[in-house]
C-alpha cells in the first residue's frame, strides 16, 4: 500500500482539521456543557426537545432524538424528543402551504413554552428552518442553532448557537452529529448526577 495522499486520506484529514479547529474553541465546548444543563432542566420541568433540519440535517435531528427517546449507551428512562421527519406532515404542509412552512407549522403544533428547539442548518439560510426559529421564539421556546459557514440568516438569532468549522456541508454535519452525541452524554451526566 502506498502512503501518498488519496481521496480517502484527504477526506479524513480534512475532517480531523475541522475537529481540531472545534477543539481549539473553548467557548464552543463550554457551550455544549451549558446547553446540556438547559436540556436537563427542560426535561426535569416536564418539557421536551424538538429538532428539525433538511436532508442530512433532518437525519441528524432524527438520530439525536432517537438516542434521547431510546438509548444512547446505558439504560435510563426515555427522554422526550421529537424530530420533524414525519413524511405525512412534511408532504401535506409542503403541498398546502409551501415547503418553507413545514417546520414552522410543526413547531406551532407541538412546542410549548420552555421546550428546547434544535435548528440544524449548515448554511443558516434555509427558509424552513428560519421560520421555525421565529415560531419557536413566539411560543417561548429555548432555541439552539447548529450552523456552519458564516451562520447565514440564523447567526445571532437564537438563544444558543454554534457555527462550526468546515468548508463543506458534509464536514459541518459531521461536527454537528459529534456535538449532538456529546450533548446527550453530558445531559445523561447531569440527570444522573
Amino acid at each position: 500500500m502506498s502512503h501518498h495522499p488519496t481521496t480517502a486520506r484527504t477526506a479524513l484529514s480534512n475532517a480531523g482539521t475541522a475537529l481540531d479547529a472545534l477543539l481549539a474553541d473553548d467557548l464552543a465546548i463550554d457551550r455544549i456543557e451549558h446547553v446540556a444543563g438547559v436540556m436537563a432542566a427542560c426535561f426535569r420541568a416536564g418539557g421536551k426537545v424538538l429538532a428539525c433540519g433538511n436532508g442530512g440535517s433532518a437525519c441528524d435531528a432524527m438520530h439525536f432524538c432517537e438516542e434521547l427517546t431510546g438509548r444512547f449507551r446505558e439504560d435510563r428512562d426515555p427522554l422526550p424528543a421529537i424530530a420533524c421527519v414525519d413524511v405525512g406532515h412534511i408532504t401535506c404542509t409542503a403541498n398546502d402551504y409551501g415547503y418553507d412552512a413545514v417546520f414552522e407549522r410543526w413547531v406551532r403544533a407541538l412546542a410549548k413554552p420552555g421546550d428546547v428547539v434544535f435548528l440544524l442548518s449548515t448554511s443558516g439560510n434555509s427558509a424552513s428552518v428560519v421560520r421555525a426559529a421565529r415560531a419557536a421564539k413566539e411560543i417561548g421556546c429555548v432555541r439552539v442553532a447548529m450552523l456552519g459557514k458564516d451562520g447565514g440568516e440564523l447567526r445571532g438569532v437564537c438563544e444558543h448557537e454554534w457555527i462550526v468549522p468546515g468548508a463543506t456541508a458534509d464536514r459541518i454535519q459531521e461536527l454537528h452529529m459529534l456535538m449532538l452525541h456529546t450533548l446527550i452524554e453530558c445531559v445523561e451526566g447531569v440527570l444522573a448526577g
